[in-house]
């Protein structure tokens, strides 16, 4: 007699639920409900940006931009230490009386360091926070699901989630949509 909880052993085939969507208001009424009842470990998944979805989904802030303006202060600084280095200690040269470190003369190079150590930043800390490149995933095998990148909404909640149990989440998917509840298979 099953009690509707799972083991670790029982979710190792199961990757989790995922339901359908027709229309958006019903992926934002349905993703608060998901929030709402605790799940963390779950995605809604739309062909197109829906504005207010972070928000019914509970998605906190990002640190990516505090990385990039670190990494672009860190370029600058670097622009900066490297042009003192080399024209004031390493190799000096005075020409024509001028002084051997010049800040105005210094800042082109300082604004160049800055933007390429941001935009570098920016592209590795976006690829890391995301848990890119992931050339494969459970969902792709689903044949619904490919209607995601045409006219459909999708929300998934993974077996992993602490509070995943599979009589109750396929309970509340079931009362949040009027599509079948889809289970997805781990990848072998």
């Amino acid at each position: 007699m099953s009690t509707g909880n799972t083991t670790r052993s029982d979710r190792a085939a199961l990757y989790g639920y995922l339901v359908a969507f027709d229309k958006v208001d019903e992926l934002l009424v349905a993703a608060a409900a998901v929030r709402d009842a605790g799940y963390t470990r779950w995605d809604a998944h739309t062909p197109f940006v829906i504005h207010g979805l972070d928000v019914a989904m509970g998605v906190k802030k990002t640190v990516l931009p505090y990385i990039v303006f670190l990494a672009g202060l860190t370029g600058a600084a670097a622009g900066i230490l490297l042009q003192w280095w080399t024209n004031a200690v390493d190799y000096p040269f005075l020409i024509s009386g001028k002084p051997l470190f010049s800040l105005p003369a210094n800042i082109p190079v300082a604004f160049e360091t800055t933007i390429l150590f941001a935009a570098i930043s920016a592209l590795v800390g976006m690829l890391a926070l995301n848990g890119l490149p992931q050339l494969s995933h459970p969902l792709f095998s689903n044949r619904s699901f490919k209607r995601v990148t045409d006219d459909r909404f999708f929300i998934s909640i993974e077996a992993q989630d602490p509070l995943f149990e599979v009589a109750k989440t396929r309970e509340l998917l079931e009362s949040v949509s009027d599509q079948p509840v889809e289970e997805i298979e781990e990848l072998s």
